[in-house]
């Protein structure tokens, strides 16, 4: 955990606004980790890399699930339930406008680009993370790229 927790609270943050949803994705992925017995890691980079993708699949099923609550809250009840907005007194809370504008891309390009750009990955080592092929990884990240572009200027 020492190794990969700034790794792993990273994707997090990268699919969350709010910090206690990061923290669900976050401990969800080391308590699968934890129950992976029988998982056989070939290297650190393959347990990194199982790592990622357990956490960014943690996200996507927590964001699931609050979209099929029918109790919805409203702007002023999620910015009440925030305690500070202000980066400064959330030391380690990744907040950024760059990755504001990556929140808001669709997933994929934002895992795709985050594991390229963020964590140093290649195309092929991200097809093999996603199980997705490497001209398809090129394009998430050509569109990410270019829709962060958009966003940022």
């Amino acid at each position: 955990m020492e190794r990969h927790a700034d790794t792993v609270w990273r994707v997090c943050m990268l699919h969350f606004s709010e910090r206690q949803d990061a923290q669900d994705a976050f401990q969800n992925t080391f308590l699968k980790y934890a129950l992976a017995d029988g998982a056989r890691f070939e290297n650190e980079e393959h347990r990194k890399a199982w790592l990622v993708r357990t956490a960014s699949n943690a996200c996507k099923d927590i964001l699931r699930a609050s979209a099929r609550r029918t109790a919805r809250q409203t702007d002023a009840d999620r910015l009440a339930a925030v305690a500070s907005a202000d980066p400064s007194s959330q030391p380690g809370s990744f907040a950024s406008e760059v990755v504001d504008a990556i929140r808001s891309l669709d997933d994929p390009p934002r895992t795709p680009l985050y594991l390229s750009v963020y964590e140093g990955y290649t195309a092929p080592e991200i097809a093999d993370l996603l199980e997705a092929p490497v001209n398809t990884v090129y394009t998430w990240i050509s569109r990410g790229k270019a829709a962060l572009r958009g966003l940022l200027r």
